[in-house]
């Protein structure tokens, strides 16, 4: 998909009110060399590895990240956490919850 004009404003309301589903991220901005992305959570996405640092931030709702090896960390509306690159881990939440994250452009959704 491609991402809207950087010279207007995205309404993250408005796009997150068109997702059709879970787990399907949507492009918001580019910045740099980053990518905004918005994605409703639902249930468990399944463990995967990047080669980059992840960042989520909860827009609504609340969910976990799981991480291999360590404690899962929980996310309420307005909290960020990074996960670190080469990091095993998945989201899940139990009631709908909507994240941004910041990505590089190339970033697979399922891991490297």
């Amino acid at each position: 998909m491609t991402t809207p004009s950087e010279t207007e404003p995205v309404s993250i309301s408005e796009v997150i009110g068109s997702l059709t589903g879970p787990w399907q991220p949507r492009d918001l901005v580019t910045a740099n060399d980053a990518v905004v992305r918005v994605a409703r959570f639902e249930g468990e996405f399944p463990w995967h590895v990047h080669e980059e640092d992840e960042l989520f931030l909860c827009w609504d709702g609340s969910f976990r990240i799981e991480l291999e090896n360590r404690e899962p960390v929980t996310l309420d509306a307005g909290e960020l956490f990074v996960v670190p690159k080469g990091t095993r881990h998945r989201p899940v939440a139990a009631q709908p919850a909507h994240a941004l994250m910041l990505e590089r452009p190339e970033t697979k959704q399922y891991g490297n």
